[in-house]
């Protein structure tokens, strides 16, 4: 029996979006003004990948018993995901970070995961809300709502930079070592969260999940980037060269072609889920695409080199931007799906 495909989403970037993306943001503007209103009060999550840059500042928060949930410049300017709450906070959304644990295996993660979202439903009353993932955060959060029985509290999931179809970095760190890929952070990244994102185990999960993802009543989409070598943050430099040589266009970790996933999920009785793809909308790594200016020049982004200190802030902007224009619409949106 057929049904009419219920509202879909429709994220492209057009000219005049690029444009929007590139104007700075001028928190002045917001000072004396009410906050806009956005089309629906679900909370925003952003969810982290693999390892987070930000885990000391996070451990100390935790430590001494400070709200998960509270921002200070201080720790938004340092997080994971680089002022994008506070960014997202001032045009009115109801933001939250979620932490699960460090470089662990996914059925781990997506089980803190679950945990983190409770808490959040509690906190905000809400019944459901919407997820922003990067990378691996992608991956723990489809786990999440198919193992861990969420699909209900979730509204939409989008991804950034997700290996769905694991990544040959992954599973070259499995055979030859972490080290050979990602030199010192070996010290810190074990095995378990490395296997997760082999090739192997995300085809045995989409596979697995696939039925569920199909006709639950979660939105999903995902967004891909790619950089040149000589632009990618340099301890991802070797990975990016056995991504090239295996899979192609590349951010350093994880290639193009694994972060689109997939263009539809078919379910075994026929129904059909659209899943929308877009395409970052400047070259961006893997740790640009969670909103850290080229790491690479960031010595020379001081008070003593305006032009490079004006071109880290206008990058971090337009990251800002992107993930403000994907709160925006999501806000409001309805699963697409065929029978």
């Amino acid at each position: 029996m057929s049904q009419e495909p219920r509202k879909t989403l429709n994220f492209d970037f057009g000219e005049k979006d690029i444009q929007e993306l590139f104007r700075p943001f001028d928190p002045e503007q917001f000072a004396n003004a009410k906050l806009p209103k956005v089309d629906t009060p679900l909370p925003i999550v952003l969810c982290h990948g693999i390892a987070r840059p930000d885990y000391l500042i996070d451990s100390i928060f935790r430590t001494l018993n400070l709200s998960l949930y509270d921002f200070s410049f201080v720790s938004d300017r340092f997080h994971y995901f680089r002022g994008i709450a506070s960014h997202l906070k001032k045009h009115g959304f109801e933001v939250y970070h979620t932490s699960v644990s460090f470089a662990a295996g996914v059925e781990r993660r997506a089980k803190d995961l679950r945990k983190e979202i409770s808490k959040i439903l509690d906190k905000s009353g809400e019944e459901k809300l919407h997820i922003i993932a990067h990378s691996m955060g992608g991956l723990d959060a489809r786990r999440m709502i198919v193992h861990e029985n969420m699909a209900d509290k979730i509204a939409s999931l989008t991804t950034i930079g997700t290996p769905h179809w694991g990544t040959s970095v992954a599973d070259f760190a499995m055979k030859y070592g972490i080290d050979k890929v990602i030199g010192i952070l070996n010290k810190i990244i074990n095995l378990e969260g490395i296997k997760s994102c082999t090739f192997a185990d995300c085809i045995a999960f989409n596979e697995s999940a696939r039925n569920n993802e199909a006709s639950n009543e979660v939105v999903y989409q995902v967004y891909y980037s790619s950089q040149v070598y000589h632009r990618t943050f340099l301890p991802f430099q070797p990975a990016w060269k056995i991504i090239t040589e295996k899979e192609g266009e590349n951010d350093g970790l994880i290639s193009v072609k694994s972060q689109c996933w997939t263009p539809m999920l078919v379910s075994d009785d026929g129904t059909i889920k659209i899943v929308k793809q877009h395409k970052f909308p400047i070259p961006a790594d893997h740790l640009d695409e969670m909103g850290w200016w080229n790491l690479n020049e960031l010595h020379k982004a001081g008070w003593w080199n305006l032009h490079a200190l004006r071109e880290k802030n206008h990058h971090e902007e337009i990251i800002k931007n992107v993930y403000l224009k994907i709160a925006r619409e999501v806000s409001g949106s309805a699963v697409s799906k065929v029978k």
